[in-house]
């Protein structure tokens, strides 16, 4: 694991992880922003679309409404690339 804040709630930090495992990079935001880090694809760069087609970035939030709901779309978000990186 990185030298990283871990985020406050548990199940939104195991989604983290598993992206980590998974090769993804976390940067985390600055301390005023209502974004607590983003998730960048093993497969690609911030400027151009990763081998699955998308531009896998993934945005995590500080306090989502739902943090139940936030950690599957981060968890669909990193499968989906994994799974269409795994396809080429």
């Amino acid at each position: 694991m990185s030298d990283r804040k871990k985020h406050p709630s548990k199940e939104i930090e195991t989604v983290i992880r598993f992206a980590e495992e998974n090769g993804w990079r976390v940067i985390a935001s600055g301390n005023s922003a209502h974004c607590w880090g983003r998730l960048y694809c093993p497969f690609g760069d911030r400027n151009q679309e990763c081998r699955c087609g998308d531009f896998c970035t993934i945005s995590v939030w500080s306090t989502p409404r739902s943090t139940e709901n936030h950690a599957k779309q981060l968890l669909r978000a990193v499968e989906k690339c994994i799974l269409k990186g795994e396809q080429q």
